[in-house]
């Protein structure tokens, strides 16, 4: 009788996990992976990379990755449901490039930031209302750059937020930010008293969204460190803010304006 049960678990838990993946809006769909540095480059990028590979193939849709910032044009974007943008450092899309992105997220694509993509492409104001705010300096001067510090959950009512805890602690390097646009909905602070020479005051937000000229935008201040891609609370959080990025309608044709 046990091992009927057993089975019976067992049967439900792979009809449970087919339902899952076929509600999941990114189910046989395509995502490209960005990760072009013309500044810093982290050394976590490859496990950011790796990460995305491992949701592709636990969510069943595909990974495509690059640094060729010459893919950005309107016939190869328009394949993808979400472009992430993975610790991108300085200006890494030209004129022509970046025109062909507006397109994209205004026939509404997807967009994911990670970490230093707000450190990346400070002269196209259209970028950065998009990521809703630009990398200004991270501690390091007398401290140690990656440090413990107390996260809030300010938004649990989102994919990205919904599985974390209202509060908790953990390692990384924590971005102090310029040009914050205040339109976009924050899902989580840090807390400056948690750690030493954050700038921002007691409203420091570190991961947000929005709907942004037809498409939709999230990012995420976490992936400095090689353990955030291994990290559950983390890659839970990252995996939601796909996965909304992920949420919009088909990308249509481009838009233009």
């Amino acid at each position: 009788m046990k091992k009927v049960c057993f089975a019976l678990m067992l049967v439900a838990g792979v009809i449970f996990n087919m339902t899952a993946q076929v509600a999941t809006p990114l189910k046989g769909k395509k995502i490209l992976v960005f990760s072009k540095t013309a500044g810093f480059r982290h050394s976590s990028i490859p496990y950011g990379i790796s990460a995305m590979f491992e949701l592709g193939k636990k969510y069943g849709f595909s990974v495509d990755t690059t640094q060729n910032a010459s893919l950005f044009n309107e016939n190869n974007l328009k394949q993808y449901k979400v472009v992430v943008f993975n610790n991108t450092t300085g200006d890494v899309l030209d004129a022509q490039q970046q025109t062909a992105f507006e397109h994209y997220i205004q026939a509404g694509g997807g967009f994911v930031g990670i970490h230093a993509a707000s450190d990346t492409e400070y002269d196209w104001a259209w970028y950065g209302k998009m990521m809703g705010g630009y990398f200004d300096g991270h501690p390091g001067k007398h401290v140690s750059n990656v440090q413990m510090g107390k996260f809030t959950v300010t938004d649990a009512n989102h994919p990205s937020t919904e599985k974390l805890p209202a509060s908790f602690e953990r390692k990384d390097e924590f971005y102090n930010f310029k040009q914050f646009n205040k339109d976009v909905k924050v899902l989580m602070t840090v807390d400056e008293k948690s750690y030493q020479e954050g700038t921002m005051g007691d409203f420091h937000p570190i991961a947000w969204y929005h709907l942004y000229d037809g498409g939709r935008a999230f990012y995420t201040n976490w992936g400095h460190t090689h353990e955030t891609f291994s990290d559950e609370i983390p890659m839970n959080h990252i995996w939601g803010g796909l996965l909304w990025a992920g949420s919009g309608k088909p990308v249509k044709a481009k838009k233009t304006k």
